[in-house]
Parts: C-alpha cells; structure tokens; sequence
C-alpha cells in the first residue's frame, strides 16, 4: 500500500502516460521502474527492486520499444565513507590547504541502505529518483539516482550530513554485482590504449591507474561504464599523481560484500599535505559517481564518456587562446642547471600540448635556486630559463617564464613580465637600481616593495595573489589591499583552484570567488585568472582532474621572440573567461561591452546580457553576480532544462540599479564550469 501512494506523489510530477520525450514510472509489488528517454527512439530503463534482501538495481537496460537490451543486472550501489577530523584552528579554519587529514585518527565506514521509502520527481529535463535511508556513523541522508533525458547518463549519490563539527572526508564508491553476468572489465591506461579482461568473480579487489577515470562493465548485450565527476571528484593536491582511482574485484578493502567496479580515493594522497574534503556541518555532501550505458561494449562506451571532457583536451574556440598558469615543473634546475641530458622534447611539453593548452606560464624556481643571488647563480639561471623557454616555443606553443617569487609584497605571489626580465631579488647598500652587466643587459636589483612596484612599472609586468586566503597566503590579499602596489595596475589581482573541496557546493573555488566579488566591492578594478599550482607534470599524472585554463581573447599565440604583451594586457584588462574545460563561454557582452570594460546601464537600471554557451555534461546554472560597494546580490537562472552536449545563445535582462559592477558565472550537474571578468558599470550615466 505504500508504494501505491508514493506512485501517486510521481504522477503529479511526471505522470506514467506521457510523451515517449519524457520519463514514465510505474510499480508493480516493491518494484519501480522508471525509463527515461535518451534520443528520439532510444530509452533507457531501470527497474528497482524495493525488498529488503534484493539488489537494488534488478535491471539496467537500453533499446527501442519493447526491445531492451538488459546492460546489468541485479546490482547494489556500494559507498565507503572515510572520516577524518579538519584542523580549524592552526590557520584558517574550512579554507586551510596546509593539512594532513590521515595523520591523525580516522575510520572508514560502508554507507548502510535502509529501502524505506521511494520518491520520484521531474525536474527540467531530469528524473530524480530518492531511495530510502543511508547511514554511515555520524552521517546520515538518502540515496539519490539523477537520470538526464537526451543521454545514457545516470548519477548515482548518496546525498549525506553530519551536524558535527570539523569533519573531513573521502569516499569511494561503485556497484556491486550480485549475479555473475559480467563477461569483461574494461579501461583505458594511461598511455591512452584501451585494455580488457575477462571476469573472475574470484579475483581480489584491484586498484587500478587509467586513463579518463573510467571503469567499464560488459555484457552479453552491452556495456555500464562508471566514472566521478571529472573535477570535484578529486580534493586539491601538490602533485597531479595518478593514484589508481578506479578498482575492481572481489571484496573491496575487505569492507565490501561481492564483485564490483568503482572509485576510489587514496587516503594518504601525495603524502605532502592532504586536506581531502571539507564537511561542515548540515551541509548535503554528494558522494556520486556517474554511469553511462551503451548497447553495443567497452569501445563504444568508452569514446562516450570522453567526449563529456572533450577527451581531456580544452577545444579551440575563434577568437580565443588557451592559458594555464603556476607550474612548479622545475625543469631548469633539475634537469638543464643539474647535468643531466637535456631532452630534446621534454615530456611536459607533449602533456600540455596534448591538452590542449596553447601558452603555458611557468613558476620555476620554487625554493630550488638562488632568488637573492649571487648575481652570477642567479643569472645563470634566469638565462637558461629563457634560452628553454624559447626553444620550447613554437608557433603553436608560447612557453612563458614566471616565478613564484614570494618576496617584498607579503604572502605568496606570482609574477609575468611581457619579455625576458634578468632581475634579482636582493639589493644590498650602493647597488644600483638597475644597471647594464655584459651578456644581460639591463640587470635589476630589487630590496623591497617600492623597488619591485617600479620594476613592475618600469618592464610593464603583472603581480598578483596566488592561492589567495589560503596555503602561504591565508591573510592575503586582505592585509595589503591597502598598500600602493596593491592599488596599482600593475597588481592584477589572484588566481583561483578548486580549493578547498567541498562535495556540498555546486559551484568550486568558493574561496576566490568569494575574493573576486570582496575586490570588487573594495573598488579596486582587477582580475583573476585560474591557476593550477602543481609541481610534476608526466603523461602518467591524472593531469585534466587537476587542471584549469583561461581562454584570452587573443587572434594568435604570440612568437617568443616577439614578446607577449597582448597575453599580459589580456590578463590585466580582464580580457578572457576561466573555465575547467567542459563549460565554454563563446561570446559575452553586456550592453555591448565586453567583460574589464564600463557599459552604461539602460535607462530603467537593466542590462542586456548576450551570452553563447556551449556544454558537455547538461548544465545546472547560470548565475550573474553583482555588487554596490558592500553587498553582494546572485540571480541564479536555472538551466536544468538543456540536455547534454549543448550550445545555446542566451538573453538576460537583470535590474542593476544601484550596482557598481557585474560578472557571470555557468555550472553545470558535475559541477564543471566557467566564469567571466568582471564588467564594471557607470552609475552616472545610462543609455536613452
């Protein structure tokens, strides 16, 4: 009789007889099937089974019509959750990255399923279905299952919270088969070729190092291929290490019951610092993963899932070039200065190209050489760097010098200069400012904050926060928004990661995001491009999840020789949009204007808002983001009609009145995706 009325409570929001463009349900006993469409005569089909000693899953099926094929069968979603305890107190409570979570106590706990209740509601183009009771410890929620109409796309999450404190968390997650239907596991190795083996049921869970972090199942009459979001799956870290994120096997961490596939974390991570998540209290923590099915195998499967990430490569778009930023590679000091044979192509070069990515800016340096000299170590230095970048420059590829320097200004910073800068950072009594050395040129000295502003000024570079408010700049740039060098505009503003994580938010990089809107209130016009702040960078490294790039509004990649002061103008005048790659903002104007300029607002306070959107996953939002110089308003404009793979031109008119500035943002139901400049406005001014 339950089940009866929970089935009244669907057809009020989906009905069972609709259009075959919309899911239907239907119950017979304690089993709900829901079918969702996934082109025009394809569905896709799910029968759950509500018994307490069945699987949950009795079948995951595709086809046509009455003709389904049966993808898997008889599975349970399986969730392992790990609990640690945050350090709030040593730096700056949920924004610390300076952690190290499993060095102290923590125990990990499979997630339990209590098949109480079952909900199922339509929203936009999805069909949300809300399973019973889960429990893990402290943690307790429901299982949600999200199928996305117009693809073979399902989310699996069990949507959990805690009302303790200081909680830090992993999860792996998967399913797990309760009959032996599967044939073969396949995956894609980090050398990008696709492998496959037969299933033993016997055979011990194994972790395994891949590529597109996917695990597939397959079938007699298809194949289930499970992954995490491509981004917000994985906590922020030193190093991109490829840390087998995927298993399969019996009996996974001796805590699981059976044969599956799943993610994974690794607890101990990079062993530098380890933040994992952040779990604040009452906060809905997603612990999901996807799945996408396919009726014909593992080939098919696989090239599926690796268009969601445009096969982990950032696409070209007219207008725009590609820029990652903050690589601590090292490449001079422990390879070129450090005797060693000097490739002729070094790898890092082919994973950034591979990438996608047109210009890269470096962070050498990092506390490996000699920043305060002597003159004659540093200079070496600074030489071979250029004379590297340069070779390593094509005219598909800038390879941009930069540095962490770290020195005069407070906290940590990076800097860019639009050529080659020979400069160091020490000035002792009677040294000159700047002066000419034989085989340099002009070589400048540089003791303290007025010094570096001018030699900012005087080579027209950029400065800016790194990892703003947290890591070695928890207090900046708050503690010098107030100082000369901060106000100029030769301080572009910060850089935003994905840091810290948190599986609750819908959007990533609250933390600068948050700074972005704070420096606009402040009245300071800057800008902020997205940083990746890694260290070794191989083809075996799980580079994309870690990744980020800025798209400039640039016609060409400068050549080397040239100089590249239209990539440092692009930067300082907010000329580009910041993205994890499966978000891309084509075009945006406000009134005509592009983002880092001042538009005028029309004559009753609105704006109009162009914006071209394009996206792989189906999007959640876009949200426009304003200020008056001491409140921050959001309008969210829900997108949770698109379907997947999508490109749309969109029109907003938002009410600005009052308002000093205005930016955008876009997500989408990975949580992926992009942010503009911000667009400044003339508040003593508006169009007839």
């Amino acid at each position: 009789m339950i089940f009866r009325s929970l089935i009244l409570i669907v057809m009020l929001f989906i009905g069972v007889e609709k259009s075959r463009a919309e899911s239907t349900v239907s119950q017979q006993d304690n089993m709900v099937e829901v079918t969702w469409p996934i082109d025009e005569q394809t569905f896709g089909k799910v029968q759950f089974d509500l018994s307490p000693a069945k699987p949950l899953f009795k079948t995951i099926a595709i086809g046509q019509n009455k003709a389904f094929h049966t993808i898997s069968e008889d599975l349970d979603a399986a969730f392992l959750l790990t609990i640690g305890k945050r350090d709030l107190l040593s730096q700056n409570r949920w924004n610390i990255f300076f952690d190290r979570v499993p060095t102290r106590p923590y125990e990990t706990f499979p997630v339990k399923l209590e098949k109480d209740s079952i909900a199922v509601k339509s929203v936009g183009s999805r069909t949300i279905v809300t399973i019973g009771t889960l429990s893990a410890e402290r943690f307790s929620g429901n299982l949600e299952i999200t199928f996305y109409h117009g693809s073979p796309l399902f989310n699996v999450a069990a949507v959990m919270s805690t009302s303790s404190d200081a909680a830090a968390i992993v999860y792996d997650a998967g399913l797990i088969s309760n009959t032996e239907k599967w044939t073969d596991i396949s995956w894609t190795t980090t050398s990008d070729r696709l492998e496959s083996k037969p299933v033993n049921y016997s055979d011990p869970a194994k972790n395994l190092a891949v590529k597109y972090r996917t695990i597939i199942a397959k079938a007699k009459e298809g194949a289930l291929a499970l992954f995490p979001a491509p981004h917000q799956y994985f906590y922020p870290l030193d190093e991109a290490f490829n840390l087998k994120f995927v298993w399969h096997g019996d009996k996974y961490r001796d805590l699981l019951d059976g044969y599956g596939i799943g993610i994974r974390q690794e607890l101990e991570g990079d062993h530098r610092f380890v933040p994992w998540f952040n779990a604040p209290p009452n906060t809905s923590q997603r612990l999901n993963f996807f799945c996408l099915i396919d009726e014909i195998g593992d080939v098919e499967a696989m090239e599926a899932v690796k268009k969601f990430t445009n096969a982990d490569r950032y696409p070209k778009i007219p207008g725009f070039k590609t820029m990652s930023s903050h690589f601590h590679n090292e490449f001079i000091m422990n390879v070129v200065l450090a005797g060693k044979p000097i490739p002729e192509k070094p790898e890092f070069i082919d994973v950034f190209k591979r990438l996608g990515v047109d210009m890269v800016h470096l962070g050498e340096f990092h506390y490996t050489a000699h920043p305060k000299g002597p003159d004659s170590l540093r200079l070496r230095e600074l030489k071979a760097l250029f004379e590297q970048s340069e070779r390593l420059s094509d005219e598909e590829f800038l390879l941009i010098p930069g540095e962490e320097p770290n020195e005069f200004f407070g906290g940590h910073w990076m800097q860019i200069f639009p050529t080659p800068v020979y400069w160091i950072m020490s000035r002792g009594d009677g040294v000159p400012f700047v002066e000419d050395k034989p085989g340099f040129g002009k070589v400048y000295h540089i003791g303290n904050k007025e010094d570096m502003l001018r030699l900012l000024e005087d080579e027209r570079g950029l400065a800016w926060t790194a990892h703003a408010r947290t890591k070695g700049s928890v207090n900046t740039p708050d503690i010098y928004n107030h100082e000369d060098f901060f106000k100029s505009d030769r301080f572009m503003g910060a850089a935003w990661k994905a840091m810290p994580a948190d599986l609750s938010e819908q959007r990533l990089g609250l933390r600068v995001l948050d700074l972005m809107d704070d420096m606009n209130n402040w009245g300071e016009k800057k800008t902020v491009i997205a940083e990746a702040d890694l260290f070794t960078v191989t083809q075996e490294n799980e580079m994309y999840a870690h990744m980020n790039v800025n798209y400039l509004m640039l016609d060409r990649i400068p050549r080397f020789q040239d100089g590249w002061q239209e990539v440092v103008d692009a930067m300082q005048q907010g000329k580009f949009f910041s993205t994890t790659g499966e978000v891309l903002m084509h075009e945006l104007k406000i009134n005509g204007k592009l983002s880092g300029e001042t538009l005028s607002l029309n004559a009753d306070g609105t704006a109009d808002i162009d914006l071209k959107l394009s996206w792989t996953f189906p999007m959640n939002f876009v949200e426009i983001i304003s200020g008056d110089g001491e409140k921050v308003f959001h309008e969210r404009i829900d997108l949770t009609n698109t379907k997947a793979f999508g490109e749309e031109n969109f029109e907003f008119r938002p009410n600005l009145s009052g308002r000093k500035w205005v930016r955008i943002e876009a997500w989408d139901c990975a949580v992926n995706g992009a942010f503009s400049q911000t667009f400044y406005l003339n508040l003593n001014q508006k169009k007839l």
